[in-house]
């Protein structure tokens, strides 16, 4: 129906469960605008336009909506318990359907002059070891828990961004890494 379509991003027991679209030379087109193209102010999630489908990390831009749609739930991640009974996010491609398994949850800011700013989005695929090493070390820093889950050199990794509505330019990450790929008959 829509060739920007490149998946289905789901999390059981949430409202999470839309389509994820990939404009690379319009990476933000759907900010604002629905499925179908329309004026939107909840937009659909989007994949950044510097990823693809079978890149190093994904990161998966979403609304933090008023109304719970969008990646509103994300916030419940502010929770251990919640995190221990919901640590699968579902991606499912034209390549398969994968599960993630969160291990980092961080509350941060977008401004890079403040202390505890963490560029995130700079992070599409590791150029060496040493260089995933460090990010998955930086994510476990400031990881709001301990998952007691790392990531290692190889993995491939699923960023969701939202805003945090806790800070200006706040952002609210559930980072995790790839761990099997289809889900059998379940359907998302």
């Amino acid at each position: 129906v829509n060739g920007d379509c490149i998946g289905w991003l789901s999390i059981d027991g949430t409202t999470i469960s839309y389509p994820v679209m990939h404009t690379p030379p319009d990476p933000q087109k759907y900010l604002r605008r629905s499925f179908y193209g329309k004026n939107s102010q909840s937009g659909v999630p989007f994949l950044d336009g510097r990823c693809s489908t079978v890149g190093g990390n994904l990161i998966i831009y979403g609304h933090n909506m008023k109304d719970g749609s969008m990646f509103a739930d994300l916030a419940k991640y502010g929770s251990k318990d919640f995190w221990q009974t919901h640590k699968t996010v579902w991606f499912d491609t034209a390549l398969g359907s994968c599960a993630y398994e969160i291990f980092a949850v961080i509350h941060t800011t977008v401004q890079a002059d403040t202390a505890d700013a963490f560029p995130f989005y700079r992070f599409v695929d590791a150029a060496t070891p040493e260089e995933f090493a460090d990010y998955v070390s930086a994510c476990k820093a400031r990881a709001l828990y301990d998952t007691g889950i790392s990531a290692q050199y190889g993995d491939k990794l699923l960023t969701l961004s939202t805003c945090d509505n806790i800070t200006d330019n706040g952002r609210l990450l559930v980072i995790a890494k790839k761990t099997k790929q289809n889900r059998g008959n379940k359907n998302p």
